[in-house]
């Protein structure tokens, strides 16, 4: 896929995930999320936080988290949805669809995986019925190598991943099967929720 055409993928993710988020009912933004320990105003926060945040803050986050990302995530997340109110949360996802951020050697790809990963985790907790486009999705597991996915460090020995909706495999072993987006949370280290995989090997990574 061209650049241009993955800019606008990004633009639509993020288009669609803030419409929804602006249909949410209050109590659904304390809903628990695939993330652990996350509600959906926490992942929100933390999806915007490059759009809102210059190098300059982000060094100083990473620093008062003793340089461990994983830590600043977490505490950024958990003080920005603290402070910000779900519309504000929402606009800073609606006003930011073209936004040019892309992870450190990530790339537009990896932009467009950290939107649609994030956004899975909460649209797989809240309505397991929604689909991210095929297009979307082939450019996000067609950027997964295996050191790529051996980074989230899930147990994938003595499986196959195979998906039903898009011509995507994994592993060897057992077939797991599962939406394409199922199989990218499980590579993630996502417990999914019951039946949305099958397989002999499902239940070692669902709920």
């Amino acid at each position: 896929m061209m650049e241009t055409e993955v800019r606008t993928e990004i633009a639509a993710q993020r288009t669609e995930l803030s419409e929804m988020l602006g249909g949410l009912a209050p109590e659904q933004w304390d809903a628990g999320t695939l993330c652990a320990g996350w509600r959906v105003r926490e992942v929100v926060a933390h999806i915007t936080y490059p759009f809102r945040t210059s190098p300059p803050r982000f060094f100083l986050d990473l620093a008062r988290s003793g340089g461990k990302f994983d830590r600043m995530a977490d505490r950024t997340a958990r003080r920005d949805a603290a402070a910000m109110s779900a519309a504000e949360l929402v606009a800073g996802l609606r006003d930011n669809v073209d936004h040019p951020w892309s992870p450190p050697g990530g790339g537009l790809a990896g932009a467009l995986s950290h939107d649609v990963i994030h956004g899975l985790d909460i649209t797989l907790a809240l309505f397991p019925e929604r689909t991210v486009p095929a297009d979307r999705m082939a450019v996000v597991l067609g950027g997964m190598t295996p050191r790529t996915i051996g980074y989230f460090g899930t147990d994938l020995s003595g499986v196959r991943l195979i998906a039903t909706d898009l011509d995507w495999a994994f592993g060897d072993g057992e077939p797991v099967h599962g939406r394409a987006q199922d199989l990218l949370m499980l590579v993630c280290g996502r417990a999914l929720p019951a039946g949305l995989l099958s397989g002999g090997s499902a239940a070692r990574y669902t709920e």
